[in-house]
């Protein structure tokens, strides 16, 4: 199975770092195969910027996206610009205080997490990168939970463990919460649609 994976906002929100996170969790300790890649916008800081993460059992031969089914969107100028390419079936994650939505068209599954506010409580606004990825393992069952922490932990600047410990818990408890709080058909239905490949497509 593949699953394709943008996690967007702009510059100076940790956003390179959040699908880096992703992309060592399945490769290194989950033992699968991750590609990253990863654009910006003219100004580095400030700016649009996304990475692109697949995340796959099987070789990764192309290693762009193609149709993301899952979105992260950190900003407003994200959301308008990745929405449009999410894949009909697809899960969008949004940051509500920074992410004005529409209702979600087609049959896309859209989960909203006040990702900056719950990490100006914890003191540091700069971990919302780290609260997200903790609601994107809970809600998107993409990446198990230990494998996601031990990411987290091992990516970070030393002295720095116990703030993003606190992050990811804070985001993660966040996201079970909010699938508890849903009907159980509904909750069951929240992981997007992962793509698979034949082997022959594969290698074309």
């Amino acid at each position: 199975m593949r699953t394709e994976i943008r996690v967007s906002g702009y510059g100076g929100q940790g956003v390179i770092l959040a699908g880096y996170i992703i992309g060592k969790a399945t490769a290194i300790f989950e033992k699968k195969h991750a590609t990253l890649t990863q654009s910006f916008g003219p100004e580095a800081r400030g700016s649009a910027c996304s990475a692109q993460v697949i995340c796959s059992d099987e070789p990764i031969h192309y290693p762009y996206i193609r149709r993301p089914n899952i979105l992260i969107a950190m900003s407003q100028e994200a959301y308008t610009k990745f929405e449009p390419e999410l894949d009909p079936q697809g899960l969008l994650l949004i940051d509500e205080d920074l992410v004005k939505a529409k209702p979600p068209r087609d049959q896309i599954r859209m989960f909203a997490v006040p990702a900056t506010r719950l990490a100006e409580q914890l003191g540091r606004r700069i971990v919302l990168n780290i609260v997200m990825l903790g609601f994107f393992t809970a809600v998107a069952g993409a990446v198990s939970k230990e494998a996601m922490e031990k990411a987290v932990l091992s990516s970070i600047p030393k002295g720095t463990e116990e703030i993003n410990r606190k992050a990811f818990e804070t985001g993660y408890d966040y996201g079970v919460k909010l699938l508890a709080s849903l009907p159980q058909e509904q909750a069951a239905s929240s992981a997007p649609k992962k793509k698979t490949r034949s082997r022959a497509a594969a290698k074309g």
